[in-house]
């Protein structure tokens, strides 16, 4: 019979013959040491340690945005899939004392891909299997881990109750910890507000791998990770937050309209009620280069989509006071559920709920996206700028995505928490392109777009600062230099995405995490490297 030790020993011998694929000596060291503490722990290491090598770790590192190499050269040397607190605070244990980087992952949908992609050597923590969500009905609440998915979550309150629901996002696979430590913005914020906005506790792993509570963390570190992102300042293990009560019954529309139909001026009127209709009720704006189903030519559509917290008796009245033009009748509105309404959004309509739950990616896909917020109606000439860059892009693969603001987020003041795009903000334009293969010439044609169209923006949007939403992150608008990094150097991105609520930031980061640990290319810097 097998004894302790020589399992023990077995344990060890495996995984570093998993940790030798690689002549980095590192990559060697961080698996002994993993496993030493794992023991320690009484912790089984077995089936969460994946290195190149093996053949889970292709399908781990699968995401929703492909990274070209020749501009990300490096992915994870390890790959850790922790399923308890211990396993984490051994791996952050094992990156202090090594000096390997670490990342933290809950989703894959990344934007700059900083949590499986980087410039230096580093492993990577998947949240994946912490992932449960604990709901209590009396309170309206719940813990939800950051592992889950949006999707998840919708769907464990779905089979808890037909009116208890949570304003975030409407793409199912997105993590929650990085949507929710970002801001969190979704189809019921002008009612709801942000994700961020609705947590009320948080349980977080510092540098030193304590377990902290909001009560131990403090409020301003509890602040920080309220918008600000959470890896700047640790691992997030999970939140609680506020659930809202909705009606049993929502409705829905998607309504197009392309420049023969109008479409210019619909979106040149939309900016002026977007920001001010009833709270309930969000009507979001897509825009994109289409072939006209009338006469076959490249033409630009309007796709008018909406949320309304109640029935369609009281939605058709409102929408003939504020927005007219659009010609909305009842045969464009649907009745259904919340629950419903999310799949309609995520473009699952008809399907089974159980498609929430799908995490992997259907189709690998290159993308870069921007943000920009608009604070003054763009001028029809701007739109027909607008145009003639969405008809340079293949059909569909382009898109503006243009988010209403007003409603509840402009009670909220700047400062209250690091998200602080609030009164003042008609809505968020989100720039996106996405391509299939990733050569170094077609990518370099379509991020040279993309930027072409952000410079073109920058007359019709937000200045001093041009603000951007953290959540879609943007490296072009400049990058830290590493464990170094000065405040000056990430200032440049900062006041962006933060506005005055950087400096805050940066005194949490100086207090929290002095030396650093926790870094990406665009993490918060501490002080004392200034």
């Amino acid at each position: 019979m097998e004894s302790p030790r020589m399992k023990n020993l077995l344990i060890l011998a495996t995984l570093l013959a998993l940790g030798a694929c690689s002549s980095a000596q590192n990559k060697r060291d961080f698996v002994e040491c993993l496993t030493i503490q794992f023991q320690s722990s009484n912790s089984a290491p077995v089936g969460i340690i994946y290195t190149p090598r093996n053949a889970s770790y292709a399908s781990l590192l699968l995401s929703f945005n492909q990274r070209p190499t020749s501009t990300f050269p490096e992915r994870p040397q390890l790959i850790i899939t922790p399923f308890h607190e211990s396993e984490i605070q051994a791996a952050i244990y094992c990156s202090r004392k090594l000096g390997l980087q670490i990342r933290v992952r809950s989703g894959g949908h990344d934007y700059e891909g900083l949590s499986y992609t980087s410039e230096n050597p580093f492993v990577t923590v998947d949240m994946r299997n912490i992932r449960l969500v604990l709901i209590d009905n009396d309170e309206k609440t719940a813990w939800v881990q950051v592992g889950a998915t949006l999707g998840e979550l919708y769907h464990t309150l779905a089979r808890n109750s037909k009116t208890l629901a949570f304003t975030a996002g409407v793409c199912p696979p997105v993590g929650v910890g990085g949507h929710f430590s970002g801001g969190g913005y979704g189809m019921m914020s002008r009612k709801h507000a942000l994700a961020a906005d609705n947590i009320i506790d948080a349980k977080l792993i510092n540098a030193n791998g304590q377990v902290l509570d909001r009560k131990s963390m403090g409020e301003d570190l509890f602040w920080a990770i309220r918008g600000g992102g959470g890896t700047s300042f640790g691992i997030v293990l999970a939140f609680k937050v506020k659930l809202v009560t909705v009606p049993e019954i929502v409705t829905v529309f998607n309504v197009s309209r392309t420049l023969e139909q109008n479409a210019t001026q619909l979106v040149h009127r939309w900016q002026y009620i977007a920001d001010k209709v009833d709270e309930n009720f969000l009507l979001r704006l897509y825009l994109s280069s289409v072939r006209s189903p009338i006469h076959g030519n490249r033409t630009i559509q309007a796709y008018f989509t909406t949320l309304f917290l109640g029935r369609v008796h009281d939605l058709l009245p409102l929408m003939q006071d504020s927005f007219p033009e659009l010609g909305l009748v009842e045969q464009d509105c649907i009745e259904m559920s919340w629950i419903e309404s999310t799949l309609f959004f995520a473009r699952f309509r008809n399907e089974s709920l159980d498609v929430l739950l799908i995490r992997t990616p259907q189709n690998e896909v290159y993308f870069k996206g921007k943000s920009d917020y608009v604070t003054q109606p763009i001028p029809v000439q701007g739109l027909r700028g607008i145009w003639r860059f969405l008809n340079e892009e293949d059909e569909n693969n382009a898109v503006l995505e243009c988010s209403p603001y007003g409603g509840v987020l402009n009670t909220f003041s700047e400062s209250e928490t690091p998200f602080p795009h609030r009164a003042g903000n008609i809505f968020m334009i989100h720039s996106s392109i996405l391509w299939t293969l990733g050569g170094t010439a077609e990518s370099e044609r379509h991020m040279n777009w993309i930027r072409r169209l952000y410079s073109y923006m920058g007359r019709y949007v937000s200045r001093s600062p041009r603000a951007a939403y953290f959540n879609y992150r943007d490296l072009d608008l400049g990058r830290n230099a590493g464990r170094n990094t000065s405040y000056e150097q990430a200032s440049v991105w900062g006041f962006k995405y933060f506005k005055n609520n950087f400096k805050r930031l940066v005194r949490v980061k100086s207090m929290v995490d002095p030396s650093n640990f926790f870094r990406n290319e665009q993490s918060v810097p501490p002080l004392s490297l200034s």
